[in-house]
């Protein structure tokens, strides 16, 4: 499998990646948005570090983000994506998310 990766942006604010492997996915903060006074966690479940969040599974607060219901479907129609492909659906649909949390797929 090819890693995938979404640029993570908190206020408009870059402020870390998230990337799929096949060892799972890890979650970084960048070194210039931890540097900032006001820098905000992602979430509360993912605490500013400089250490990478290492998981298995999608972290839960991205699974979080992707859309339910017929939302889901339509994105899953549109983009052709399995909705068992929870990073696919998270790339496609969160660029325009509700709140403070928005991820933009790293081109390669």
């Amino acid at each position: 499998m090819m890693n995938r990766a979404g640029k993570v942006y908190v206020q408009n604010i870059y402020a870390g990646i998230v990337i799929e492997s096949d060892e799972g996915y890890e979650f970084t903060y960048d070194n210039e948005y931890l540097s900032r006074s006001d820098s905000k966690p992602v979430s509360l479940t993912l605490p500013l570090t400089d250490v990478p969040y290492r998981s298995t599974n999608l972290f839960p607060f991205f699974d979080g983000l992707i859309p339910e219901g017929w939302l889901l479907q339509v994105v899953e129609r549109n983009w052709k994506i399995d909705n068992k492909d929870r990073f696919g659906l998270l790339l496609a649909s969160c660029r325009d998310c509700i709140g403070d949390v928005y991820i933009i797929q790293e081109s390669d």
